[in-house]
């Protein structure tokens, strides 16, 4: 697979602030604590140089977590009939359906409540794809870590509805791939569910 070539600015902006955040909770004297909340301020500026996200939003994303800071975990499902995979329309762009994990469901649990709400279909995970770094597949890179996780599911039933998050779900050969929120899922992405679709031994993937 085609690993990305990272930003070092947003790559060090990362790392001083996972230092900060970290500094933020462990540390108890006064002065340390505002050194580590000076730390992260400079982190967020660095981030905002290279990012087009709204000041609150990064600040909310990248200054809004307490403790050891870890990356946040994206399921994503890739669902097959006929040979063509399922992807959902969502401002004019189309991922596979997925969203950030729930911290009371499981990885397999939360992309099944993710289809359901994004396509309107129940689903059963059948098989593990991948397990990826966001930031050495997707792009623009993120204020924080992310782990992408793709399952194999089989659809048991439903029908699409409009919804808050997305306008349209619709199958797609591979040859027919639509326009994509690259920063979900990408064209490479897609083709390696492919990959897994036709494989009667597919050995997961991870970075």
């Amino acid at each position: 697979m085609r690993v990305r070539k990272m930003d070092r600015l947003v790559e060090w902006a990362k790392e001083l602030q996972s230092l900060a955040q970290a500094g933020l909770y462990y540390g108890r004297d006064v002065y340390d604590r505002e050194r580590y909340q000076r730390i992260r301020k400079i982190a967020t500026e660095m981030i905002l140089m290279k990012s087009d996200v709204s000041a609150d939003k990064v600040t909310g994303l990248f200054c809004g977590d307490v403790g050891y800071q870890t990356p946040k975990i994206d399921t994503r499902a890739a669902i097959f009939e006929d040979g063509k995979i399922l992807l959902v329309c969502e401002r004019g762009k189309w991922s596979l359906p997925g969203g950030w994990c729930e911290f009371n469901l499981s990885p397999a649990e939360n992309t099944v409540k993710e289809v359901k709400e994004e396509a309107g279909l129940d689903v059963r995970v059948r098989r593990l794809i991948a397990v990826q770094d966001r930031d050495k597949h997707n792009a623009p890179p993120y204020a924080y870590g992310v782990v992408k996780i793709f399952f194999l599911c089989e659809g048991m039933g439903g029908q699409f509805a409009a919804n808050s998050e997305t306008s349209e779900s619709r199958y797609f050969s591979l040859d027919e791939c639509p326009a994509l929120a690259e920063e979900k899922c990408t064209e490479e992405q897609i083709r390696m569910c492919f990959d897994a679709y036709r494989s009667d031994t597919w050995t997961v993937l991870f970075d």
